[in-house]
């Protein structure tokens, strides 16, 4: 083998290691998949709310509730003059965080991504627990 070859599968491999160690603590959405019974469509949500930055609450057909958990740091949401934005490629079938693909829309039409890294649907327990100015 060359110097040069010697060079280059040295230079692949500190590159490979940087790329490998500048996404070490960076997470990923979540894969979780929700029970089957817990799926819904996107054309089912009818309302949202966020009593914090990392957190939305979505309303889904009449008493459904789930709970999306964002990504710390994703954006401010001020929850007054934003829209929520889902975008369906594919399937509108929602199972899982991966499933959403949401950002955030102010009148003016600036856009934001969101990023979702879990979701699941809250027991009527705890949508009764929810203050009345977080329930979607």
């Amino acid at each position: 083998m060359t110097a040069y070859g010697k060079i280059s599968w040295a230079a692949l491999a500190t590159a490979v290691s940087l790329s490998l160690s500048a996404c070490v603590g960076v997470p990923g959405p979540a894969s979780t998949m929700m029970p089957a019974g817990d799926c819904f469509s996107s054309t089912q949500w009818q309302g949202w709310s966020s009593p914090t930055d990392d957190v939305l609450y979505l309303r889904v057909r009449p008493h459904d509730v789930y709970r999306v958990d964002l990504l710390p740091g994703t954006g401010s949401l001020d929850r007054g003059g934003q829209f929520i934005i889902s975008e369906v490629r594919g399937s509108n079938r929602i199972c899982s965080a991966n499933d959403l693909e949401l950002s955030i829309a102010s009148t003016t039409g600036f856009r934001s991504p969101l990023f979702p890294r879990a979701i699941r649907k809250l027991t009527p327990a705890e949508v009764a627990a929810l203050p009345p100015k977080d329930r979607p």
